[in-house]
């Protein structure tokens, strides 16, 4: 009975094949019914890339200004000064080798950022196996690989995501939680949307931003004008 009342509450918001201003959708993602815990509101962008090509694969981060509603818990593999700074800039665990060897050991790391110096990637590729699968292996791109890891921590910190293509070519990331203002959802989307928007591949052709999708986690789709967001590129 409860999902059927939910059902119908939902289908009474949002008009099926509709796409909705980004601010509208938003609203109507927060105004649907709640559950017994505080979903994440997710956007999905389909961009129009072809992901086969190496050289048009997305990702990177982006510093969302009013964060996700959750602090990371962000890992650092440094040695010496960094390893101190890393440290005082917060960080929760951080290590070199005796870190390496832990994690090979027991065959994880609870950590949902993973930061290392440049230094630390010849030995940080034993990990390969465990971190990989995770999507927890530092990368250039994303900037956790730097010799600024105090920066780095930081920027995790403060609800820094990361955001990656995936074999689609759409890219799934959290704007926050549904209890979060509508204006700081908006905004966390438009960071991402921009950060996207600078991070086109230049040999994408045609049509860069195809799709653009807002849901809370056990909520559905609402499908995003794209004229509302494209005005910002």
């Amino acid at each position: 009975m409860q999902s059927s009342k939910r059902q119908k509450a939902i289908s009474e918001k949002i008009e099926e094949m509709k796409s909705y201003p980004l601010q509208e959708a938003v609203d109507i993602c927060k105004s649907l019914p709640n559950l017994k815990f505080n979903e994440t509101v997710d956007i999905s962008i389909n961009l129009g890339v072809d992901p086969k090509k190496s050289d048009q694969n997305v990702r990177g981060s982006s510093s969302l200004p009013h964060g996700v509603g959750k602090t990371a818990k962000v890992a650092v593999f440094a040695d010496g000064p960094e390893a101190t700074a890393a440290q005082n800039a917060g960080a929760d665990i951080v290590g070199y080798e005796d870190l390496i060897e832990k994690v090979k050991k027991e065959k994880n790391l609870d950590a949902d950022i993973v930061i290392a110096t440049p230094d630390c990637m010849k030995l940080l590729g034993q990990l390969g196996r465990i971190l990989g699968p995770k999507n927890l292996m530092p990368n250039p791109k994303e900037g956790t690989v730097t010799k600024n890891v105090e920066a780095a921590v930081s920027n995790a910190k403060k609800g820094q995501i990361r955001y990656k293509t995936d074999k689609a070519g759409i890219i799934h990331a959290p704007i926050g939680k549904k209890d979060f203002e509508s204006k700081m959802l908006v905004d966390n989307a438009f960071a991402l949307i921009d950060d996207l928007i600078k991070a086109k591949p230049a040999s994408a052709k045609g049509k860069y931003m195809k799709n653009i999708t807002i849901s809370s986690t056990m909520g559905p789709g609402i499908k995003v004008d794209l004229s509302s967001v494209e005005k910002r590129g």
